[in-house]
């Protein structure tokens, strides 16, 4: 992120040197972080020095190869890193809708969601507000916002920790589905404990319980152990084996929707479903600033209503 035209340099030189230190724990080195902020790598050893003078510990090992944080440095990377956060925050704040977002956006995002839908709605997003910096990261796990440092987790399905903020930005719900061909040979499942007899298509993904289907019925909620010869952590895979009639699936209806439109699937068990409604998951500091407020109601608009929005489909 380029901080040349922050107010922040133009303050007080102690919240520099932390802006300069957490510069230098991101690049991994002095002379990166001053080309980024514009300072001379004299000059940021001689503040780095000062600042550890100040802290009374050492931030960095140094050779001539490399740069890496100390143990201390860590403990101070925590604290300089909330100080230069706040204090932009503040600006932000005091600022308002007078000044367009801007400064770095790091999002996590599982990976068929992220591909096909978040990350274009995130160069749109660019494209309207140029000041901002975005990095998306895809992953098949649930990400620890503060401790892997991103903004914005992008989720599918009920968020349960309690230290976050769940901001829902589409509706949606998973289905149940298999191939007309494996429906011919199969037959329908009956009821939902039916499906303890049938080959189910196992995904293993960030935001479900591998193996475990609990879906929302006639009756209220229902839990079912499924079992099959074949799983993956990937959906596009699980997806296309049930195309090959090879066993039922349980998929997001975004997910599915093309494959109904083809003829590739077809849905069972229609009075079941499992809620899985999209969420944007900040931490409670994190919601308060003006960028996420900004790109939270663009994801809410463009998954929605867009070029890029969240299918359905019909029954």
């Amino acid at each position: 992120m380029k901080y040349q035209n922050s107010q922040l340099l133009n303050n007080d030189p102690f919240l520099r040197d932390l802006l300069l230190f957490t510069a230098i724990a991101r690049c991994s080195s002095f002379v990166s972080a001053g080309a980024e902020l514009g300072i001379s790598p004299a000059h940021v050893s001689k503040r780095i020095a000062t600042l550890e003078q100040s802290l009374n510990c050492k931030l960095f090992n140094r050779t001539t190869r490399r740069v890496t944080i100390t143990r201390e440095g860590e403990a101070m990377l925590v604290w300089a890193k909330q100080i230069v956060e706040n204090v932009h925050g503040m600006l932000e704040t005091s600022h308002g809708d007078r000044v367009e977002p801007r400064g770095l956006l790091r999002i996590s995002t599982s990976q068929r969601l992220g591909r096909f839908h978040v990350a274009p709605i995130l160069g749109l997003l660019r494209k309207r507000y140029p000041g901002l910096e975005v990095w998306i990261e895809l992953m098949d796990r649930r990400t620890d916002l503060i401790g892997e440092q991103f903004d914005i987790d992008i989720r599918v399905g009920e968020v349960t920790e309690q230290h976050l903020i769940a901001h829902k930005i589409a509706s949606s719900q998973r289905i149940l589905c298999a191939a007309p061909s494996y429906v011919a040979e199969r037959g329908h499942p009956a009821s939902l404990a039916d499906l303890a007899q049938h080959e189910c298509l196992l995904l293993r993904d960030r935001d479900s319980s591998f193996g475990l289907w609990r879906l929302e019925g006639p009756a209220g909620m229902e839990t079912v152990k499924v079992t099959g010869p074949m799983a993956s952590n990937n959906s596009d895979i699980v997806r296309e084996w049930a195309h090959e009639g090879l066993g039922i699936i349980m998929a997001s209806t975004w997910d599915v929707a093309p494959s109904f439109a083809q003829g590739k699937l077809m849905r069972l068990l229609p009075a079941w479903h499992q809620v899985a409604d999209i969420s944007a998951v900040t931490t409670v500091r994190a919601s308060q600033s003006e960028k996420i407020k900004v790109c939270l109601e663009f994801l809410t608009e463009q998954l929605t209503a867009g070029a890029y929005a969240l299918e359905g489909i019909t029954d």
